[in-house]
């Protein structure tokens, strides 16, 4: 059974406060989160409306036919109750605006989407964004988030594919638009698709939850007609097309590019994520290091979300400097959780971090997270190390368990070493000089129960110390 409840064995950063400050922060009010800013680059709201009205020029043109030519005791708008547009309705239409009948139904079903035309039953009547269309730029860029919302709408599914593979995809592609965000370029269409094949399996993950303890043999049943192996490559490329054919991306040469207004709405919403997602602390507003902090009594879980608001609210580059600078500072555990927050980057950090892998204190953490992105399982990743890099990266976590837990986990870290022995652990310990090794030995020597290891380690600390053998 657990508990939400944090416990002492938590590795606690953050100091409790003194009770004479209590009733203070009691009565002071938060400071208002200040108006975030669109990343570097992005256009003014003025020119992405222009943008806006160029994407949807068609849908509003319809919708002003529309509003004119089917007024109260006109034609009929639609057939039945699902919208879709009368055929006489549809070849007026293409006669009177120089259109085809299929160009009409597109806009037709382009501008419902965007909010220019509402339906009521058989009859048609116009949006208020419509009739803000040219005073009002916020009602026109949240027709075209509207529309950029609905983009599975917008172009038909594969037909060989079930609702299930569909549904699955469409549910996954806010991750590949937020990576596509976070690149700030064109992007591989086979990297992509990385992505989506990690994600759907993922969300099929999510819904296998096996009751605990022992169940009874279920009783065989048929296999679905849609199962795990539903190929992706074939969705993806509608999902991107569609996409595109609302205006958010542009494909070409195998690569996938936000367009500005796609890159914009795709900020838009991680900022709403990132607001949504605030702690009461307000980690995702502070630097690395005291996000970093204020994370490090949260369960994964959670910290992956906050990393996740707190990388949504800064550009790319500088977030990821930033972690690397908190990784470069004194405390262990703050290096190893900013590595935890660049899993969560993912690839746009690679170049970076394949940079640091030369500095001594991040080499074990930057091999272990490239080894990680290039597709190696977690579990294996660390023979990517070689033994000395390993028991530098084992004297580093000892240093964040020393600083930050309880001597409980630092004799169990103990029986984590590569090294069959203690003796060897400690001659390699001593070779590999990290620069904590002193205060680590000391630490173990101190909180190990048995008289003649705690023995040997303190001999060993104080040879380390003295520069000795």
């Amino acid at each position: 059974m657990t508990s939400r409840i944090p416990r002492d064995s938590r590795l606690r950063l953050v100091r409790p406060r003194p009770l004479a400050a209590a009733p203070r922060a009691v009565n002071q009010r938060h400071t208002r989160r200040p108006a975030p800013r669109p990343p570097e680059g992005t256009p003014a709201p003025a020119e992405l409306a222009r943008m806006a009205r160029s994407q949807l020029a068609g849908a509003a043109r319809v919708a002003r036919w529309a509003d004119i030519a089917l007024g109260p005791g006109g034609d009929a708008a639609t057939t039945g109750d699902k919208a879709t547009l009368a055929e006489a309705t549809a070849e007026r239409a293409a006669e009177e605006l120089g259109l085809t009948t299929a160009q009409v139904r597109a806009d037709w079903d382009t501008s419902r989407l965007a909010g220019l035309i509402e339906v009521h039953g058989d009859t048609a009547r116009p949006g208020w964004r419509l009739r803000a269309w040219n005073r009002d730029d916020s009602a026109v860029l949240r027709g075209w988030v509207a529309l950029f919302d609905a983009w599975s709408l917008a172009h038909p599914e594969p037909a060989e594919h079930g609702p299930a593979g569909v549904a699955e995809v469409v549910s996954a592609m806010p991750q590949v638009l937020s990576f596509l965000q976070l690149s700030a370029g064109p992007v591989p269409v086979a990297q992509l698709l990385d992505l989506l094949e990690q994600r759907v399996t993922e969300l099929r993950t999510e819904r296998c939850e096996i009751p605990y303890g022992p169940q009874p043999e279920p009783a065989p049943a048929p296999l679905p007609a849609e199962h795990d192996d539903t190929p992706l490559a074939p969705l993806l490329d509608w999902a991107l097309h569609a996409l595109a054919s609302v205006g958010a991306l542009t494909c070409g040469d195998g690569h996938a590019t936000l367009t500005p207004l796609g890159n914009w709405a795709v900020w838009v919403k991680l900022e709403q994520i990132c607001v949504a997602a605030q702690s009461p602390a307000g980690n995702i507003e502070q630097g690395a290091e005291d996000m970093l902090r204020g994370c490090a009594q949260l369960r994964p879980n959670a910290a992956r979300a906050e990393y996740r608001a707190w990388l949504a609210a800064r550009t790319v580059g500088g977030a990821v400097t930033e972690l690397l600078a908190a990784a470069r500072g004194e405390d262990a555990l703050l290096r190893g959780l900013a590595f935890e927050a660049l899993r969560v980057v993912g690839a746009p950090a690679e170049p970076d971090v394949r940079s640091v892998a030369d500095e001594p204190a991040l080499r074990p953490y930057a091999l272990l997270w490239l080894a990680e992105h290039d597709g190696i399982d977690p579990e294996d990743a660390h023979e990517v190390l070689t033994r000395e890099e390993a028991t530098w990266l084992w004297v580093d976590t000892a240093a964040a368990v020393a600083d930050h837990g309880e001597a409980p986990m630092l004799v169990r870290h103990l029986e984590s070493a590569l090294q069959p022995t203690v003796p060897a652990l400690l001659d390699e310990v001593r070779a590999v000089g990290h620069p904590r090794t002193v205060q680590v030995l000391v630490a173990l020597a101190a909180a190990h129960p048995d008289p003649a290891l705690a023995k040997a380690v303190r001999r060993a600390a104080f040879q380390v110390h003295t520069g000795g053998s």
